[in-house]
C-alpha cells in the first residue's frame, strides 16, 4: 500500500490504531532528524513563515 493509500485508509478508518501506527512509522522514517529552536522574536517568526512558504512552493513543482 502506498503512503497516500495508507493515509486515505487511516482517514476512512480512524479507529484502526494499528494502521495509524504504521502510517506514523512510515512518515517518521523519512523525516529529517534535524531540529530547530522556537522562534524568539517577531522577526524570527516572519523568517520561519517565509521559509515554510518557500518550501511549500518547492514541493508544488
Amino acid at each position: 500500500m502506498t503512503k497516500a493509500e495508507l493515509r486515505a485508509y487511516v482517514i476512512a478508518h480512524p479507529g484502526d490504531k494499528v494502521a495509524f501506527r504504521i502510517f506514523v512509522d512510515r512518515f517518521t522514517a523519512n523525516a529529517s532528524p534535524e531540529t530547530f529552536g522556537v522562534p524568539q522574536s517577531k522577526s524570527e517568526i516572519v523568517e520561519v513563515e517565509n521559509l515554510i512558504q518557500q518550501r511549500v512552493q518547492q514541493l508544488k513543482f
